[in-house]
């Protein structure tokens, strides 16, 4: 069993910035794939970002290429998102989630994960 929490959602104005974190249990945290996904109101939840267990290969959805990046911090069993030049589109829960069977795939679909934190809200205001 695997438990997130995510923490650092909030308010912010258009053009700031927010970092995510997502804490982890369990003790194979470092083999995991994780990922961040969003879900807008009145929207399906839709794959945001996504990183290898060894941080050495990150996927971005393309709404989001060149103003967020996901890290992780195997030692301290956390992954982040952090978010620059947000955007009013931004606005949404954002999921964090974990891949705990083995393969080198970044997956993009809901499916390809098998935990999912409680989400955080992310609201950026105009």
């Amino acid at each position: 069993q695997v438990q997130l929490v995510e923490s650092g959602g909030g308010l912010v104005q258009a053009g700031g910035s927010l970092r995510l974190s997502c804490a982890a249990s369990g003790r194979t945290f470092s083999s995991y794939t994780m990922g961040w996904f969003r879900q807008a109101p009145g929207k399906e939840r839709e794959f945001v970002a996504g990183i290898s267990w060894s941080a050495g290969r990150t996927y971005y959805a393309d709404s989001v290429k060149g103003r967020f990046t996901i890290s992780r911090d195997n030692a301290k069993n956390t992954v982040y998102l952090q978010m620059n030049n947000l955007k009013p589109e931004d606005t949404a829960v954002f999921y964090c989630a974990a891949n705990v069977r083995v393969g080198p795939r970044i997956g993009t679909r809901e499916e390809d994960y098998d935990y999912w934190g409680q989400g955080t809200q992310v609201t950026v205001s105009s």
